[in-house]
């Protein structure tokens, strides 16, 4: 992207107009270098979103902003439905509620390390990965209607998992306004034996320790300590979300045409919020996210089984789940009124400060666990958010490292052998269910996690916690 295309706010931050047909103004979070590295296309969609109905403040891109469907991967606008805001697809994202969440041990590296690979191993043999991969759990129609309403709660009532857990999960597990009616039969059909598995592309099961703590008081509060064993998931709604994205785009495509929005992308098309159709799209996501929280869930559960086989005695405690492909409902400051928002974040993940009611009681005085993840042989961090970034972004901040290479590039330039070889020998133990699936993730193919983080929190969106390495990686 040409930087003399932007205004410069800050070394951190960047605006585009708002020119033409734009209602605000396009707002990107990184340093010169990042942006010089994106697509142009992240700007053409930044301006693209920001004249859409509704919008309110900026169109924002986070420093690992990337090309996507409609809204940039990275992406982050908020709508008000009393002024006549639209819902989109293409600002959720097909694989719904993708998210992560790190769950933490009180065992140490040193302890952890002798049975790494045993345990690695038997991790990988027992949560399902892999393209169309299945789980153990088989529900019927009218139980998995129960999963795409009770989420991670509907999970832990049927034996995968503790009632506290719910605490640590974003909406404390199930996120209300769920209708499984408004869920097509082919999308249920897809995932009736999906919820427990880890599935494939940038998903990952990861073993890691706490190489560094940059923030001694936020890390007492969320229970981190250096050298410490924790364990990262990253996966989403399976089949069952992309399955509502593909069933909703023409229902929205010709709900553009019905309410004479006018759309610069086919993959911007989207309803008001308070219409017939975007309440009904709504109302199918929620599903998607409440069969996500389920998914990570019931892995929760597998990866404490395998652990206890090694470590009988220890407890793995949730510290936070955070999904970052959603719209949700929020309320925020819009000049000097609170006003109720429909959030969408499409690769971005939501970052608030301390002083939020609905953060966990644990977190309220520091602010909300902000989980990035890397990209397999990269670090992964820890961060929290900020007023400040509530302020700036709604309180969002980035979601990974953001990929520079596209997945075919990556296959043509990366052999699986080489990657788990050149893995290994930085102590590094991979497992993945196809060679395929490898090269695509190749850490080549990603920007430099560290400058991503950098930019988030030089921005003040988020300020460091810890660092985390991977001692084991479990892809699709």
């Amino acid at each position: 992207m040409e930087l003399k295309k932007l205004i410069k706010i800050s070394d951190y931050e960047w605006e585009i107009g708002p020119t033409k047909d734009m209602r605000v103004p396009g707002k990107i979070f990184g340093n010169e270098r990042l942006i010089e590295e994106m697509d142009e296309k992240v700007y053409e969609q930044v301006c693209n979103v920001a004249s859409l109905p509704g919008i309110v403040k900026a169109s924002i891109a986070m420093p690992d902003a990337h090309w996507g469907y409609g809204f940039p991967i990275g992406g982050v606008a908020a709508f008000d439905p009393e002024e006549g805001g639209i819902i989109s697809v293409g600002g959720v994202g097909y694989d719904i509620s993708c998210g992560v969440r790190t769950l933490l041990s009180p065992l140490t590296k040193k302890e952890v390390e002798p049975v790494l690979e045993k345990l690695i191993d038997e991790l990988f043999e027992t949560v399902p990965s892999g393209v169309g991969s299945e789980g153990e759990i088989k529900l019927s129609p009218s139980e998995l209607d129960e999963v795409l309403v009770g989420g991670a709660k509907w999970a832990v009532e049927a034996g995968y998992g503790e009632p506290e857990d719910l605490e640590y999960i974003e909406e404390k597990g199930c996120m209300p306004g769920g209708d499984p009616s408004c869920v097509s039969k082919e999308a249920k059909k897809r995932q009736h034996r999906q919820v427990g598995t880890l599935g494939s592309g940038n998903h990952y099961l990861e073993v890691q320790y706490v190489a560094e703590i940059y923030d001694q008081r936020v890390a007492k509060a969320f229970g981190l300590f250096e050298n410490q064993v924790v364990i990262t998931i990253h996966c989403g709604s399976r089949a069952l979300g992309h399955q509502i994205a593909t069933d909703y785009l023409p229902l929205l495509a010709q709900a553009s045409r019905k309410y004479g929005i006018p759309i610069k992308e086919k993959e911007l098309v989207c309803a008001p919020i308070l219409s017939p159709e975007g309440e009904k799209y709504f109302k199918a996501m929620v599903c998607g996210i409440n069969c996500a929280l389920a998914n990570r869930q019931v892995i929760t559960h597998l990866v404490r089984k395998v652990f206890k086989n090694f470590f009988p005695q220890i407890h793995l405690k949730l510290l936070y789940d955070v999904s970052h492909n959603t719209c949700k409902v929020e309320y925020h400051e819009v000049n000097g009124k609170l006003k109720k928002l429909y959030v969408h974040r499409k690769g971005s993940t939501r970052a608030w400060g301390p002083g939020r009611k609905e953060l966990p009681k644990a977190y309220q005085e520091v602010g909300q666990p902000v989980i990035i993840g890397g990209s397999m042989g990269t670090p992964s961090y820890i961060l929290v958010g900020t007023e400040e970034g509530e302020a700036k972004a709604f309180g969002s901040a980035c979601h990974g490292a953001g990929r520079t290479m596209s997945r075919n590039q990556a296959i043509k330039s990366f052999r699986a052998d080489e990657i788990i070889e050149k893995l290994r020998k930085k102590g590094i133990i991979v497992r993945g269910k196809s060679k395929k699936g490898l090269a695509e993730e190749a850490p080549e193919a990603y920007k430099d996690v560290n400058l991503v983080i950098e930019a988030t929190c030089k921005a003040g969106l988020t300020k460091k916690v810890a660092k985390l390495v991977p001692m084991g990686c479990i892809k699709g």
